[in-house]
């Protein structure tokens, strides 16, 4: 097929490539330069997005943010203008992590142009980028679930049809309220542990054998201990997920009582300088609230 990629980041590149690797045609647009490892599948590179959704049949974006989305979809030179008398046959695929609320409203839009829109945002953070591993939560109807769950297949492992469009987008929404609590939870132990004189890494490793155990206590509860905190999914990313999972539980009229507080915690590291460190770095602001660190480093 001939697909279209815009947002080449972290994450947009190795599931591009994927893409390439499984003999599909690449169209990419990106503001900043072709990363070397599309470049080299001969992916052609675009002038704008209009241009990307002209050639391709499957147009996905794999963008930070819900405006950034929409300045992609309707800005000038965007994909809606790309689209415009030649809709018919062609899909638009979100891959990002933006507001439901907003994903049905552009849903409409691109709807009443012709093409097909899936929302479909993904778990797994850099790694399950790179191992095509990804968990991916797809809101669309059933039909053109099925015609872009091939793509999807070279890219991701466990692929879930949730609902209608928009419902991809509150999955992944509420995804992010159990990691950010877990992490919470994992920092909270560990500093607890610490500070009453135990080894961190023996308590975690004690641990990962009960209950308790999780993919955070096990890949994040390290990071805490060995004090890498070096970016896989970066806090100020983290932030805006739970930022909107804030603002749909006011539209819904939901508390959210401990996801407002994990939310409090990666504002507090966010200022502190650390908004670029990996969502594990949570646990700095438990440690400065505590006064003490979990391990040196």
């Amino acid at each position: 097929m001939k697909i279209g990629f815009i947002g080449l980041g972290i994450m947009g590149a190795p599931m591009a490539r994927h893409l390439a690797d499984a003999g599909h045609e690449l169209y990419v647009h990106t503001r900043s330069q072709v990363p070397p490892t599309v470049a080299e599948t001969k992916a052609v590179r675009c002038a704008n997005a209009a241009e990307v959704a002209k050639n391709a049949e499957v147009i996905i974006t794999m963008l930070p943010d819900t405006p950034d989305v929409e300045t992609v979809l309707f800005g000038e030179n965007g994909i809606a203008a790309g689209l415009q008398g030649g809709a018919k046959g062609k899909v638009v695929m979100d891959m990002s992590s933006i507001s439901p609320t907003a994903t049905k409203a552009f849903a409409q839009k691109i709807q009443a142009l012709g093409a097909d829109y899936v929302d479909a945002p993904v778990s797994g953070g850099e790694v399950g980028a790179k191992a095509a591993s990804l968990t991916i939560m797809c809101g669309a109807e059933p039909a053109v679930f099925e015609r872009v769950k091939p793509l999807l297949e070279k890219m991701g492992k466990n692929i879930t049809l949730v609902g209608g469009v928009g419902d991809g987008q509150t999955t992944k929404v509420a995804n992010q309220i159990i990691v950010a609590l877990n992490i919470a939870a994992v920092g909270e132990a560990l500093v607890f542990a610490s500070k009453a004189g135990a080894d961190p890494a023996k308590v975690r490793q004690a641990l990962m054998g009960g209950f308790a155990a999780s993919r955070v206590l096990e890949v994040h509860g390290e990071r805490m201990v060995k004090r890498t905190f070096n970016p896989g999914f970066r806090i100020a990313l983290h932030q805006k997920d739970l930022n909107l999972a804030l603002q749909g539980a006011r539209e819904l009229g939901v508390a959210l009582p401990q996801t407002a507080s994990a939310a409090q915690l990666m504002a507090a590291c966010a200022g502190n300088g650390m908004a670029g460190l990996d969502h594990s770095a949570l646990v700095r602001a438990l440690e400065l609230l505590a006064g003490h660190q979990v391990a040196e480093g």
